[in-house]
């Protein structure tokens, strides 16, 4: 199974790059937003999910394994096929992603290509029983703020503060949406004590 490619990039099409790596030339399945960060004759690391069919294998290449883990967490939901997994991606890096979910907010997800009215009320709901995805720490090239820094910004911070908020006795659900829009008050990734702080305030509204 492969994870990762760190190659050459021989060519760029409209939905697939080809890495070359040490003479082997890998078909990847990208985003616009990934595709458009590759540049010919530069070099390139993906992180790649592999789907393994009967008559095929393709991969799907990401800047980072963040919105690698994303992508194959985006699956779990009847409907959901890889084409429009990286459709939402393209529409929301992961921090977007993230609030999205903690809001429970349709239109965001309505925005995606392949996504209509049913199919986005069901990822706005169910995404949000089902927790974060499951994937590598500490690796991956920041590509959103949820991606940059140390394991206590961005959404490790957030993390952090949901589940301060659940140990205070405050459901899952709340306590995101709560996060999410605290974390809009901050110009910055905030660190995880300034979030809890304004979370409260915004669970007591």
């Amino acid at each position: 199974m492969i994870g990762l490619l760190s190659g050459v990039v021989a060519a760029v099409g409209e939905d697939t790059a080809l890495i070359d790596v040490g003479g082997v030339g890998y078909v990847v399945q990208s985003g616009g937003r990934t595709l458009a960060r590759l540049q010919v004759g530069a070099p390139a690391r993906l992180f790649i999910e592999t789907h393994v069919r009967e008559d095929a294998i393709k991969l799907f290449g990401f800047a980072s394994e963040e919105e690698r883990a994303w992508f194959a967490h985006l699956q779990t939901i009847p409907g959901v096929g890889a084409k429009v997994a990286l459709g939402i991606l393209d529409t929301m890096p992961p921090d977007a992603l993230a609030d999205a979910i903690a809001l429970q907010d349709k239109a965001a997800f309505a925005r995606a290509n392949g996504v209509g009215p049913k199919l986005a009320a069901r990822l706005a709901t169910e995404l949000t029983g089902k927790g974060g995805p499951k994937g590598f720490i500490g690796l991956g090239a920041p590509t959103s703020r949820a991606a940059a820094g140390p394991a206590t910004s961005g959404s490790g911070a957030r993390q952090e503060a949901v589940s301060a908020l659940v140990n205070l006795g405050i459901d899952q659900s709340s306590a995101a949406r709560a996060v999410a829009s605290a974390a809009k008050q901050f110009e910055a990734d905030a660190p995880a004590p300034e979030l809890i702080r304004a979370a409260l305030k915004e669970v007591s509204r």
